[in-house]
């Protein structure tokens, strides 16, 4: 009777072994930086903190909740992102750098200077933002959604948006020109195509509906985004408000 227990539990434990990293001491750790540095830091940052890809300094991450789910994220990548999948590494390679992502959320969290209440509402009034932008429950639909941006991006990449736009334009991003054979053009964020077809959403919030057919010119304007830069409409000390006030927005709703 024991023997036949013995049997069953042992496929069980199997199971469970996958659930937990079992490489997380300080050699694994340090093996998984080296991995990190040389197959996510282009998009995460050296540190983590964010860059194309998201903030991983942080103690919780939404698509990653325990080692297994953080396991699978790295191992097949994010489907309709640009977290790609790494199906050439081992698995042992896998639980090092999901080991070493773990323990950036154990540091201490970056300080950001600035005034998050100040910032709020330099982003609703001067700044302009929110004409673009949706954060909480109002804004506009050029723009990505702010809601989360806080625990998706560090300060660092904040500001190099606010001051360089065009140095972080997201790959997936989709800003078009477009001429119909009347004579007619109109610049605008694709929200959606197929081959016979493109829809844009222009700076004044119109949606445009195209047949491919109809136009003379479809250009994508690779690199370039409609986000104006900061750099001579806001002071150093008003930047520094406002990106610690997109810090703050940690929820998604």
């Amino acid at each position: 009777m024991l023997a036949r227990v013995a049997i069953f539990l042992f496929p069980i434990r199997l199971i469970l072994a996958q659930d937990t990293n079992p490489h997380t001491s300080p050699v694994d750790i340090e093996h998984g930086r080296r991995l990190f540095d040389a197959r996510c830091a282009g998009c995460h940052g050296k540190d983590g903190s964010g860059g194309r890809g998201t903030n991983l300094a942080q103690p919780d991450l939404p698509r990653s909740s325990n080692d297994a789910s953080l396991y699978r994220v790295i191992r097949r990548g994010i489907p309709g992102t640009e977290m790609p999948s790494q199906n050439l590494a081992t698995d042992r390679e896998i639980w090092q750098m999901a080991a070493y992502v773990r323990s950036l959320g154990q540091r201490p969290a970056e300080a950001v200077a600035g005034d998050a209440m100040h910032g709020a509402l330099i982003f609703k009034g001067k700044g302009g933002c929110r004409q673009c932008h949706t954060a909480g429950l109002e804004g506009g639909r050029m723009g990505p959604v702010l809601n989360g941006v806080g625990a998706r991006r560090g300060a660092a990449y904040l500001r190099q948006t606010l001051l360089d736009p065009e140095s972080r334009v997201p790959l997936a991003f989709g800003f078009y020109d477009v001429v119909t054979r009347k004579g007619q053009r109109v610049r605008g964020i694709r929200v959606n195509e197929d081959t016979q077809s493109i829809q844009l959403r222009d700076l004044s919030d119109q949606v445009h509906s195209f047949w491919k057919d109809e136009l003379s010119e479809i250009k994508r304007l690779a690199g370039k985004t409609p986000m104006p830069s900061y750099k001579s409409v806001l002071s150093e000390a008003e930047v520094s408000d406002v990106i610690a006030y997109l810090v703050s927005l940690k929820e998604v709703r």
